[in-house]
């Protein structure tokens, strides 16, 4: 069996994050391609925040997935019969996902998948969840560290 990994979950549509990660597992899934690795979390996880946020039960999402629906019909199907957010919404709760486990009560859990996953010695470059799901999945996070509040010399 070939294994096919889901898109970075820093893509996005209309705004919002994680979503497309969502819809691929659900589709990669159904192949049979998913790594094992992947399906305890399936619905769960950043996948269950990402449906709580919407409004909407995964399961109807798998369910239009499956059926073949594309990511902007699944989108606004959710849209439709979920809590309808706003643009600002939307863009708060996706630069909170950005920066999940960066300065806040998600931290342990980042640091625990990195040593979970043997990435110690690439910790530096991981700040947020989202960091780590990249690199543990190959890709290059993009880089926030602009970002960063200059800091004081001691």
């Amino acid at each position: 069996m070939s294994e096919q990994l889901p898109r970075s979950p820093y893509d996005s549509i209309r705004g919002l994050v994680y979503f497309l990660r969502m819809l691929d597992k659900i589709r990669i899934h159904a192949a049979g391609e998913l790594p094992e690795s992947y399906h305890e979390q399936l619905g769960d996880g950043l996948d269950g925040r990402c449906v709580r946020f919407l409004g909407v039960a995964y399961d109807e999402v798998k369910a239009r997935v499956l059926a073949g629906e594309s990511d902007e019909a699944v989108l606004d199907w959710c849209l439709a019969h979920g809590r309808k957010p706003n643009e600002e919404e939307i863009d708060v709760w996706s630069n909170f996902m950005k920066k999940r486990g960066w300065r806040d009560d998600g931290r342990e859990r980042v640091e625990f998948r990195i040593k979970e996953s043997g990435l110690e010695a690439r910790a530096a470059e991981i700040a947020t969840m989202f960091d780590y799901i990249d690199i543990d999945e190959g890709r290059t996070p993009p880089d926030f560290s602009k970002w960063e509040p200059p800091r004081l010399a001691a």
